[in-house]
């Protein structure tokens, strides 16, 4: 076994890979890296030991994330900005996230671009792992909390950025309505490596299977910012619990009932391709309050509220989800949290992440027995904290 300077072994009551649960075995770390893999038994009375009483399982990786720590990045699109909403979500036990810029305007994407860029260029981004683009290539109709002052259609304004983005290497989200998009611009931003994803939508049958057809690899926080399901029409929500897209949904027990969550995740012909968003806004690590577009959103009974008492936004870090989706499915707990490691790191194609195999870089995220207690292990050497795309 390694005598990395450093390095210890973690021992915990359950080891989850990134797909499969384990019990009687330890992993070596050093930082976010890990070394190798020892069955319990046979590591003795080592004083490089570190026992845990829950479970360890990958650093858990979020794709939405809108907010942290009091900094929202539609308001702060900088490298400061970027690393202050990553790191709050660290400090709350997720490892990674994609910062997501909502409808704004054109010059608002611009600076976000350039504070994506020169994060890139440095040894340590801090969690974040991509950006998140969610609008305002959307429908006006299904905007929920957008300003529909600046929502229009893909334009090459959006492109230029995407395609900056894409150049560096640095992994891109893009939610986009279908109807919003002229024939082949999302085939044109799937060349171009960036991952669309299908929301805020009421586009037809023929528009949603347009953009599939194109590449569209994803769904945006099913159920929300989309047409329903009925008798005679899927609906948006429809569409894509019927496809093998991945699907991204919100699980704080206020944007989608418990009976919708187990209809979408047992009705996939494609099985683990769910994967679990926060939604998050700056409230997760910070004030109780924060502003978006000029109006006062609060916390309110565990939910976010604007000044008439609707949702506008989601009050919980990625880790809050485990339990509740493990409680709902019914199972030990390996749906919900491949649903938060090696799914979107599958998706995003970020090297390194979602696993806890020898090789993975991206630390472990230290669990309760219940999935509760969440706490990141990384300070990563320098370089190691870099996924790759």
């Amino acid at each position: 076994m390694s005598d990395d300077q450093g390095a210890y072994w973690l021992v915990p009551a359950r080891l989850f890979d990134g797909h499969t649960m384990h019990s009687g075995v330890a992993v070596r770390l050093r930082g976010a890296e890990v070394l190798e893999w020892a069955a319990i038994a046979d590591l003795g009375d080592r004083a490089d030991l570190r026992h845990h009483d829950g479970i360890a399982a990958p650093g858990l990786i979020d794709l939405q994330v809108n907010g942290g720590g009091g900094v929202l990045l539609n308001t702060s699109p900088t490298p400061d900005g970027l690393r202050a909403i990553a790191t709050a979500h660290r400090a709350l036990g997720c490892a990674f996230c994609l910062p997501t810029l909502i409808t704004d305007a054109p010059e608002v994407l611009d600076r976000a671009t350039d504070a994506m860029l020169a994060l890139w260029s440095a040894p340590d981004r801090g969690g974040v792992a991509g950006l998140h683009i969610e609008g305002p290539h959307i429908s006006i109709t299904k905007r929920g909390t957008h300003d529909p002052r600046f929502i229009r259609p893909l334009d090459d304004r959006t492109l230029n950025c995407v395609a900056r983005l894409r150049e560096r290497g640095v992994p891109v989200l893009i939610t986009v309505a279908p109807e919003a998009c002229a024939p082949g611009q999302i085939a044109r931003l799937v060349t171009m490596g960036a991952v669309v994803s299908i929301g805020h939508s009421a586009a037809a049958p023929d528009q949603i299977a347009r953009a599939m057809a194109e590449g569209a690899r994803k769904g945006t926080h099913l159920y929300n910012g989309m047409t329903g399901m009925a008798g005679r029409d899927p609906g948006v929500a429809g569409a894509l619990i019927d496809s093998d897209l991945w699907l991204g949904l919100i699980a704080d027990g206020h944007h989608v009932s418990e009976a919708m969550i187990r209809l979408a995740w047992r009705a996939r012909p494609a099985a683990g391709r769910m994967i679990l968003v926060s939604d998050a806004m700056p409230t997760v690590g910070g004030p109780d309050h924060f502003t978006l577009y000029d109006q006062v959103i609060r916390v309110a009974d565990g939910k976010l509220v604007n000044a008439e008492g609707s949702l506008a936004g989601v009050h919980m870090a990625l880790p809050q989800a485990l339990p509740r989706v493990t409680r709902i499915l019914d199972d030990d707990g390996v749906q919900a949290l491949t649903a938060a490691s090696s799914t979107p790191a599958e998706l995003m194609g970020l090297s390194g992440l979602g696993h806890l195999r020898p090789g993975a870089t991206g630390g472990v995220t230290l669990l309760g027995p219940d999935l509760t207690r969440a706490e990141w292990l990384g300070a990563a050497p320098a370089g190691k904290d870099r996924p790759a795309r």
